[in-house]
């Protein structure tokens, strides 16, 4: 009898995540029938407790907010990727009891543009400062090969962005975020913000604009979004990134080839049917 296995996205809050949606329609697909996926409300404090108490039967975790950096201490290694932004989102127990960390995000997004045709950009613009904003600059040191403006609403977050355009080698250059409309005209924008941030910018998208990425998955779409793909320019949504970065967490935690439009179905089955404001995670 194949021994029953167990993931589960930890976080706080995390009664919004779409993780267990995505990740328990790939096992349904893949004819994995004794996996399960659940979520655990876990913040940093209780964080240490939880992980050391998993036994054997477990192959997984993803990590959001506040977790991404707090579970880097007790990890026994760390990806390049999940180092370079100080963030991991996923963690795989291997066979001999280690626990390895990675950030799918970062492939996620790129992944996510480039199954729109976005495959390298001369300049980009960022609109925030936070966590999600230090992925897509890793991102972007992927693809962009000029300079990204970031568009921020403080002095502490603007050198944050310097600092991670340092250590991520992407020439970045701030803005003040009262000049935000004009990081509409970049050839891609990512808006990195909370919900309704952006919804003061939809009224100055230019006539031709280039590729939007808008992190939210819900609301969706966002009025910034809406009117986006009003011109008939490209916009890439958080479900996007969503799906692409859960479809590398199951390809690392079950060894086999995640089904990616299984997931991106589920996922818009489950928002269909209305789910709480959230980002990707």
């Amino acid at each position: 009898m194949t021994m029953p296995r167990r993931a589960a996205v930890l976080g706080s809050p995390i009664a919004h995540s779409l993780s267990p949606v995505l990740h328990r329609a790939a096992y349904a697909a893949l004819g994995l029938d004794t996996w399960s996926y659940d979520r655990f409300e876990v913040d940093e404090a209780a964080l240490p407790g939880f992980v050391e108490e998993l036994d054997g039967s477990w192959a997984g975790l993803s990590l959001t907010m506040p977790l991404k950096r707090a579970i880097i201490p007790l990890l026994d290694e760390v990806s390049e990727t999940a180092a370079s932004v100080e963030a991991v989102n996923t963690v795989v127990f291997t066979e001999d009891g280690r626990r390895r960390g990675d950030n799918t995000d970062i492939p996620g997004m790129i992944a996510a543009l480039r199954e729109r045709g976005v495959e390298k950009v001369e300049s980009a613009a960022v609109l925030g400062a936070g966590a999600t904003a230090s992925s897509a600059l890793a991102a972007l040191s992927e693809i962009c090969t000029g300079p990204v403006t970031a568009y921020v609403r403080s002095a502490a977050r603007a050198d944050e962005m310097r600092g991670w355009g340092e250590r991520l080698g992407v020439d970045v250059r701030i803005e003040d975020w009262a000049g935000a409309e004009e990081a509409l005209h970049a050839p891609l924008v990512i808006a990195t913000t909370p919900a309704g941030a952006t919804d003061g910018l939809a009224s100055a998208v230019p006539s031709s604009p280039g590729t939007l990425f808008d992190v939210l998955y819900d609301p969706w779409p966002t009025a910034l979004a809406s009117r986006w793909a009003d011109t008939g320019a490209r916009v890439v949504g958080g479900l996007d990134l969503l799906v692409h970065q859960a479809v590398l967490q199951v390809d690392q935690m079950t060894g086999l080839k995640a089904p990616l439009g299984t997931m991106r179905s589920a996922g818009e089955a489950a928002l269909g049917g209305g789910r709480p404001d959230g980002v990707a995670s």
